[in-house]
């Protein structure tokens, strides 16, 4: 969701005469085809140039798997620039891995912090953006965090949201999942459910109070719960003993915005989707005690509501009896961010 703009605004700039060339490394981190192969294929994000295939593993393995790699690629093509995406183990193997054969390194959505050491992410930021040249930036916020670590100004390019602009690009193709009909959906009339963190689901009772409070705060609306592959196997003994529960395969890009724009809420542990119902105007529930997206609580629609399943049900009441925030959209979350990001990528490398 992050790349598949830049691609297009890279291609734009080829097309008018630019000769900025890139190359597509996939490391393979992301191997499930629900979640990684069908999401390229939906965004019609070009085949990889190369693919290192990594796979599952512990965190070590996979990082000591891209290193290697993508140490080999840059040794036998070596490239100008290595750019990053996100906080995923690859953001933080590719960086380390350029810079230590001094290629510079730039990130995009740089300077995101929540503060919560226990989250794997949150040190892939930190790592990444401590060896990084260029960043950027999605909000004013992340800006303040690189200038408190020593950054300067000129090396922070404040552009917007990549995923707000594939968003944007694929609203109009947003289509109904299978499940639309086979559960009776209707617009309005349910709630969409995400949960992955390990505070949420690596412990069957935290996770079993967390679902029962989900339904019994539900008022009666059907439940839609696409199920991440991490989660999958803390639910073989719950399925069909939660009333009003759906869950389901993990969906496309397009099948699961579409269930996210037309639902009454969303109730989540995810930090991308609070970005995404920010702009579609959806009423967001977090179970997380931080974020590292606090611009979707300040202007958006969502509300940190903790991991304490008892704060579910005042949560849930206010959204379904009307009184939940409007929120905003933050600034540059207009869908241009890529074509900002690929004017800055031309000037760096080009002039």
């Amino acid at each position: 969701m992050k790349i598949a703009p830049i691609f297009q605004a890279l291609e734009a700039r080829k097309r008018a005469g630019n000769c900025l060339g890139y190359r597509f490394v996939h490391t393979g981190q992301h191997y499930d085809a629900r979640m990684s192969g069908e999401f390229l294929t939906q965004l019609q994000i070009p085949e990889p140039d190369v693919n290192f295939n990594v796979g599952s593993g512990t965190p070590a393995e996979q990082t000591a798997a891209i290193m290697v790699r993508y140490e080999t690629l840059l040794l036998e093509q070596r490239s100008d620039l290595c750019v990053v995406v996100g906080d995923v183990t690859s953001t933080m193997a590719c960086s380390i891995v350029a810079r230590k054969l001094g290629v510079p390194v730039a990130h995009v959505e740089g300077g995101i912090r929540s503060g919560d050491w226990t989250m794997p992410e949150e040190i892939n930021r930190v790592v990444t953006d401590s060896i990084t040249n260029w960043f950027f930036t999605t909000s004013e916020t992340a800006n303040e965090n690189l200038r408190r670590s020593g950054v300067s100004n000129d090396r922070i390019f404040f552009v917007g949201n990549t995923m707000i602009d594939t968003l944007l690009t694929q609203m109009p193709r947003l289509r109904p999942p299978a499940l639309w009909d086979e559960l009776g959906l209707h617009s309005g009339r349910y709630l969409v459910v995400t949960l992955h963190r390990p505070a949420n689901v690596d412990g069957e009772q935290q996770l079993l109070r967390l679902l029962h409070a989900i339904a019994d705060g539900a008022g009666g609306l059907p439940v839609v719960f696409p199920v991440h592959p991490r989660t999958a196997k803390n639910l073989q003994e719950l399925r069909g003993k939660i009333p009003g529960l759906h869950y389901v395969d993990p969906q496309g890009y397009l099948e699961f915005n579409y269930l996210v724009k037309h639902a009454r809420g969303v109730i989540t542990d995810s930090g991308g989707i609070t970005e995404e119902t920010t702009v579609l105007g959806v009423p967001c529930l977090t179970l997380r005690d931080n974020t590292e997206r606090p611009e979707t609580v300040t202007i958006g629609t969502n509300e940190l509501i903790g991991t304490n399943p008892a704060n579910l049900g005042p949560a849930l009441a206010r959204l379904l009896g009307g009184r939940w925030k409007k929120g905003g959209i933050p600034e540059k979350w207009d869908g241009k961010a890529a074509v900002r990001i690929v004017a800055e990528l031309e000037r760096l490398l080009l002039t």
